[in-house]
Order: C-alpha cells, then sequence, then structure tokens
C-alpha cells in the first residue's frame, strides 16, 4: 500500500529542474542540499544520522519502507537502533515508498515522517536525478506537497556551505554515560552517531559527550584518557572554535581520535585543505584501504568534504584511501597520539570490518598514547 492518494509532491533545483511526485510524510515544504546514498538497507539510521542535517535525503535503492520503523530501545542513554533521537534529514526522496511489515515495526515510513516534520516523494525517478547530481555536482532543492514552491529564491540565499548546521545537532549541557571500566573518553559531540557511543559502551569506557563549542581547557577539566571528535553536518571550514580547539589539545598529549568531520577538523587543525566534492561519499560499501598492512576494508561513509593527497598536512602520514577515487580516508601523525579516519568505523548501518578502530585507539588510551 503506497499514499499517493496524499496528493502531488514536488522537487525543484536550483537548475531549475521541477520533478513531480507523490506526497508522503509530512505536508509542508522544506529545503536542502540533495544529496544520495547507495545504501540498499538501514533508512531509519541513514535519516536519524545528524550528518545529514541540512540535506534532502535521496535514496537509490528502489523500495523504501520494506520493514516500517521500529520503536526507539536506549541503554544506558545510548539509542541501540536509531543514530539520534530525531529525524535529521531536512527531506526524503525515494522511488516508491511502501508500507512496513515486520515484528518490530512500529510505525510506517509515512507515519514517521508525517509525525516528525519531514515530508517525502515518491515516485521520482531516482535513477534519473542521481545522474544529474553526479554530472552536476550537489545542488540546493525545495521539496513541497500540493503544489510546486512558489518562492525558490531562498536556494540563492541560503546556502548550504554558509550555514553552521553543527550548533543545531551538538547538546547544550554535557551527557555523561557511564561505562564498566576504569577509562573516561570525551567525544566532542559535533552531532555524533549513537554508533559510535554504542562501539564505546561495547567496551566499557565511560563516555562523557560534550557541546561542540567547549575549549581544550574546558574538555580537559574532565581529565580524559583519550578524546574523539565526532561525526556531524556541514561546512568544516566554518567551525574555527573547533579547529583552534583541536590544535590546542594536540598540546597535551592526550590520544586523540578524528571521525569524518572530526577528520576533516583535525586536518584543518593540522594546517593541511580540505575541499568540497562533487557529490560526495554515501553509502555503506565503500572500499579503503590500510597502507600499512595492504588489508582492503568495506566501510560507511558520508560525506561531501574531503582532504585530497595534494594537501596532507606534513605532520601526518596517509593511513587509509578509498579504492575508487583515491581520496585520503585516515591519517596518523607521525609523533603524536593522533589519528582519523574519514569513514564511520561503527558502521551504522552498513558492515563491521572496521570496528577494530575503536580497539586500536582504546590500545593507545591504555598505553598512554603508543598504540
Amino acid at each position: 500500500m503506497s499514499y499517493c492518494g496524499k496528493g502531488k509532491g514536488y522537487l525543484y533545483l536550483e537548475d531549475g529542474t521541477l520533478m513531480e511526485g507523490c506526497a508522503f510524510g509530512a505536508h509542508t515544504t522544506k529545503s536542502g542540499e540533495v544529496v544520495f546514498t547507495t545504501a540498499m538497507n538501514g533508512y531509519p539510521e541513514s535519516l536519524t544520522d545528524p550528518s545529514y542535517r541540512g540535506q534532502i535525503l535521496t535514496i537509490t535503492h528502489p523500495l523504501i519502507g520494506n520493514y516500517g520503523v521500529p520503536a526507539p530501545k536506549f541503554k544506558e542513554g545510548v539509542l541501540q537502533n536509531f543514530e539520534s533521537e530525531r529525524i535529521q534529514a531536512e527531506g526524503l526522496i525515494v522511488q516508491e515508498e511502501t508500507e512496513g511489515i515486520k515484528w518490530n515495526s512500529s510505525m510506517s515510513l509515512h507515519h514517521w515522517l508525517t509525525e516528525q516534520g519531514v515530508p517525502g516523494l515518491s515516485r521520482i525517478d531516482t535513477r534519473s536525478l542521481v545522474k544529474k547530481v553526479r554530472d552536476r555536482g550537489v545542488m540546493m532543492g525545495i521539496i513541497s506537497h500540493g503544489s510546486p514552491p512558489s518562492n525558490t529564491s531562498e536556494l540563492t540565499m541560503k546556502r548550504y556551505d554558509d550555514m553552521d548546521l553543527v550548533s543545531l545537532v551538538s547538546p547544550i549541557n554535557p551527557i555523561i554515560h557511564e561505562g564498566k571500566g576504569k577509562e573516561l573518553i570525551v567525544v566532542v559531540d559535533c552531532g555524533v552517531k549513537h554508533g559510535i557511543l554504542r562501539s564505546l559502551q561495547a567496551r566499557g569506557v565511560t563516555i562523557v559527550r560534550l557541546p561542540c563549542n567547549f575549549t581544550a581547557e574546558q574538555i580537559m577539566d574532565y581529565s580524559p584518557k583519550g578524546i574523539i571528535f565526532s561525526n556531524g553536518p556541514g561546512n568544516p571550514k566554518l567551525l574555527v572554535k573547533q579547529i583552534r580547539t583541536f590544535k590546542s589539545l594536540t598540546e597535551y598529549k592526550v590520544p586523540i581520535l578524528g571521525i569524518c568531520l572530526g577528520h576533516q577538523i583535525g586536518v584543518l587543525s593540522m594546517d593541511g585543505d580540505v575541499e568540497k566534492m562533487k557529490f560526495g561519499h554515501r553509502g555503506i560499501n565503500k572500499g579503503v584501504v590500510d597502507i600499512k598492512t595492504n588489508r582492503f576494508y568495506i566501510s560507511t561513509h558520508n560525506h561531501g568534504y574531503a582532504l585530497h593527497k595534494t594537501t596532507i598536512p606534513s605532520s601526518t602520514e596517509v593511513w587509509f584511501y578509498n579504492v575508487d577515487d583515491g581520496i585520503v580516508e585516515g591519517l596518523k601523525h607521525r609523533t603524536l597520539p593522533i589519528i582519523t579516519v574519514q569513514f564511520h568505523p561503527e558502521a551504522g548501518p552498513g558492515p563491521w570490518d572496521t570496528e577494530w578502530i575503536f580497539d586500536y585507539f582504546l590500545k593507545m588510551v591504555s598505553k598512554n598514547g603508543v598504540a
């Protein structure tokens, strides 16, 4: 059963393209950067990933909604089946939206989007849309229900690259998740996926999630054994405070792990450079290679900015690279206990090939910076 009876919906792109489809989800109008993921499953995790804040997500798999949406499940304050407490994407575009049936489904995709105030579009030729994005690059778009959007001027006034989105997904106050072990790990929360918290939780550490605007001194007041700069949305070059904080923390020689946006913040703090990609890496089947061991891993990605080989910080060496386009996917500092990965080792959704990154980091923590 589909919800095409609820009326027509429209997608307007900044290049002037207007696509007509079927409306589902919330009857509202939203704008955002139009991106796509090649993931075939995991739409509840993808939609709740804070890194999608400010973006309209297109899913290339043709049937979305097949297994419905589960009820939130928490363990010691950490979500076990979502990546945050709400849908973060501004809108969803699919080829066909379906009524989910599964033992643990609590509602359909349509009802979930409606409840969360997020518009969806189905019966869109997602192949054509993705080809357009791959050819032209990501662009701003507007989803509207009922009639085509009447005001498109905001697409030139409200640019994704110019918005401070991290402040919208970072906690206002510190959040502590107690662990059974003795290690205390601070997560500089720029929009952390709960999959990262689950991976740390499974290893028994105490997690302290701190607002992204905390200074190095405020972070060190917690006496962390290790520090993680999390994933998050938006343009890393806007995060001047976070870049300064990362740089200041290197003076304490506490082990640091940067993940996705945290990797980019680390790059910029060490005088490297990051640039906007044409259409980014978003999916759960991206191959990366560990240069030291020559081992190949399948990994989860969600990023639209990247470090290229020509801009590697001189104080670091390449750890991982992408097999498809050579993008640098991880760095190790030559003298300090700092490692970064562009992909998501917690893989929510995705394969668990690189979960060992957390063990590697905690080994650095237990040995005071030596892996």
